[in-house]
């Protein structure tokens, strides 16, 4: 059986990783470990829970010299806040016995307290795009050391529209030094900044096999509306005894609220809830209460989706399916880490059953639909934004044009290009002229 011992780490980062309690590199691990040692940039493809923190850390810090400097000489971009701290902390444990000083910044805290950070003197900086855009044109974080540049959840970070932070920031960056990309997924738009920014990135990839989704147990119920999906939800909470730690997943702020309105009078005090208008201190404190197992879930969007090592997620549950069928797997990715078994449930209705297709095509894997369970109310009652949704149906549906034939005929004779010339052009008839400007014109003359 491989080790961590087989990459010859220094003796105090060895501690660090007997301590934390880690035995046995994960697949993306192994294949990144000498290409990333090697100096030359990567670019790294593997799911959600393929241990990809990691596989970029550890020839990181295998490397780690002393330099006589305050300016970060490594550079780890993430999308989110959550993400940000989640690394820091991996970042201290695995550095509990270096010299390695880490700062993380991230919007929605004061920025001038994480200036006055950043003169105290940083090695590695994990941040967010946005922020870290900011302190560079402020000239408050100077890129002159920077030695490794690590970009992870791409695929994310473009998703989530920080395209130009992130272009900006490569601008402002020396050309000389190695760059490091992590994404779940390969997109054209993660090629073309390939191609414009990195220098002939070799890729380290798992197969599909290498993936968690073979531990996930994928299920469906067709439900027809928010209602009866709520029924549902209360249903399954009440009976299956399983559904300990819970991670529930629905496609806005509004949506998870009302869920949690709802979840809060039948399961008082037993979840959390996580999205982009609660506070930075609230939404750790969420996590932190559900990591130590004080709520039985977290209703959320998709912030929570993506590179958030959450452990022993026993459930995870769509409310709503999601817009993207990529990002279906980075939800349902939650679940079944670490060797353990995971169980994914999503709710459909009749709206969402072609995105459903499309997920079940790019996994190659169908989802495993249950019968509907007796005695849960199937409501007829529609919320104000479904019927909102069903409008906006109606509207981008092609209107149905009157006239039969001679409408079509006469819209071909109005297509036809002049070609020009005197046989294919008909003289144009000379129309009369105004009598008032006539009228006008002969007053003048007589001036």
């Amino acid at each position: 059986m491989n080790t961590f011992e087989q990459f010859n780490l220094p003796k105090s980062l060895q501690k660090a990783i007997d301590e934390m309690g880690l035995t046995t590199p994960t697949p993306i691990q192994e294949k990144s470990f000498s290409v990333i040692m090697s100096g030359r940039d990567v670019m790294g493809i593997a799911q959600t829970g393929t241990g990809k923190t990691l596989a970029y850390l550890l020839p990181l810090l295998k490397q780690w010299k002393f330099v006589n400097t305050d300016s970060a000489r490594v550079v780890i971009l993430v999308p989110t806040r959550e993400l940000v701290v989640q690394i820091v902390e991996v970042i201290e444990s695995l550095t509990k016995y270096m010299s390695v000083r880490t700062l993380g910044i991230y919007g929605g805290v004061n920025i001038n307290t994480q200036k006055k950070a950043v003169y105290e003197g940083i090695d590695i900086l994990v941040g967010t795009p946005g922020r870290t855009m900011d302190l560079g044109l402020d000239n408050v974080i100077r890129f002159d050391s920077l030695q490794k540049l690590v970009i992870d959840e791409f695929d994310e970070i473009l998703n989530l529209g920080f395209r130009t932070q992130v272009t900006s920031l490569l601008t402002m960056m020396k050309n000389k030094r190695q760059n490091i990309l992590f994404s779940a997924t390969m997109t054209d738009e993660v090629d073309a900044m390939l191609d414009e920014y990195f220098e002939l990135p070799e890729e380290v990839s798992l197969a599909a096999s290498g993936t968690p989704l073979e531990k996930i147990e994928q299920l469906g119920y067709y439900a027809p509306n928010f209602l009866t999906k709520l029924n549902l939800l209360n249903h399954l909470l009440d009976t299956d005894e399983s559904t300990s730690r819970v991670l529930i997943f629905a496609n806005n702020k509004k949506t998870v609220d009302l869920i949690a309105n709802s979840i809060e009078e039948s399961h008082p005090e037993q979840f959390g809830v996580i999205h982009s208008n609660k506070s930075q201190n609230y939404r750790l404190n969420t996590m932190a209460s559900f990591q130590a197992d004080e709520l039985r879930g977290i209703i959320t969007t998709d912030v929570m989706a993506r590179g958030l090592d959450i452990s022993d997620v026993t459930h995870v549950i769509n409310f709503e399916f999601t817009e993207i069928p990529e990002q279906y797997i980075h939800r349902i990715g939650r679940t079944g880490r670490a060797d353990k078994s995971g169980i994914a449930i999503s709710f459909i209705s009749p709206s969402e059953e072609e995105i459903q297709i499309q997920a079940e095509i790019l996994m190659e894997k169908e989802i495993q639909f249950l019968d509907f369970p007796e005695g849960v109310e199937v409501a007829v009652r529609l919320l104000e934004f479904e019927k909102d949704r069903k409008k906006v149906k109606q509207l981008l549906k092609k209107p149905k044009i009157e006239g039969g034939d001679a409408f079509h005929e006469k819209s071909k004779k109005n297509q036809k290009v002049n070609l020009g010339g005197p046989a294919k052009t008909k003289p144009r008839k000379t129309e009369p002229r105004n009598r008032g400007v006539e009228r006008k014109r002969a007053a003048k003359k007589k001036k």
